[in-house]
């Protein structure tokens, strides 16, 4: 019996901690958080049986998406919680009971690493990846309500320009549960600039099923939010990804205004 409650230990000492925080006290009514920001693989898991190659893909990580996160941090001068291990070690935007929380196959690439996980390893990966990220997060906003302050949370995302071979004319997408106050407030003004073609909950939608950053730190709390999606190959490198940063805080900076908050 004392072997189960041996809590199994994932990352060493020296490997970076389950998140990085940039402006952490910022002025910004603007929470950003970026939950595949990172494709790192703690050590002790290899390479989980998957390809370099494919670990520089969708499947490992949001491209692009940190590069953007963090200078929408800096135009806006707003808090960025961004994670650092790849999605393939565990998803920090599913439930941890759905089934793409630690995935054995992601689109047509097997994940060998996680197949028959053991329970203490799983538990592992929640207890050092998953809980901490989320963890932050709440802090953050709990200090926020503390201190008063208005807090719009944008969790920001990338997205492939195709899907098993279907293909995904959206530039952007504007993603939202139940409260499409600031998705619907953006769709509106973008789409009025008649340049881009913005996807309404496409080319994904938010659910208490399939995602948890919005249900619980958004939803929850009755805070304004948004899930942000852009296309991957527009923000591929540093100029797309700085280009749509600037875009992107010159539309979010009017949303306060258009909401009366």
């Amino acid at each position: 019996m004392a072997n189960d409650t041996v809590k199994l230990t994932l990352l060493a000492p020296d490997e970076p901690p389950a998140f990085s925080v940039t402006r952490a006290e910022a002025a910004s009514p603007f929470l950003l958080i970026c939950d595949h920001a990172g494709q790192r693989i703690p050590r002790a898991l290899g390479d989980l049986g998957v390809a370099a190659s494919e670990l520089q893909r969708h499947i490992a990580w949001d491209i692009g998406a940190l590069g953007v996160a963090a200078q929408l941090s800096h135009l806006l001068d707003a808090c960025l919680i961004a994670q650092t291990y790849s999605r393939l070690v565990i998803d920090c935007n599913r439930p941890l009971d759905a089934a793409g929380s630690i995935v054995t196959r992601s689109e047509r690439t097997d994940v060998l690493g996680n197949r028959d996980l053991a329970p203490a390893a799983a538990a592992a990966r929640v207890r050092e990846i998953f809980a901490p990220y989320h963890a932050r997060i709440a802090a953050e906003l709990d200090r926020r309500l503390t201190a008063g302050l208005l807090t719009i949370l944008v969790s920001v995302h990338s997205f492939t320009p195709e899907f098993m071979d279907t293909a995904r004319p959206w530039h952007l997408g504007m993603l939202y549960n139940r409260d499409a106050r600031v998705a619907h407030a953006l769709l509106a003004m973008i789409r009025a600039e008649g340049q881009w073609i913005v996807g309404d909950n496409e080319p994904y939608a938010v659910s208490d099923v399939t995602d948890y950053a919005i249900p619980v730190h958004g939803e929850a709390r009755g805070l304004p939010h948004l899930e942000l999606e852009i296309r991957q190959d527009l923000i591929a490198d540093a100029q797309g990804q700085a280009e749509w940063a600037m875009r992107v805080a010159a539309w979010l900076e009017r949303v306060p205004a258009m909401l009366g908050l």
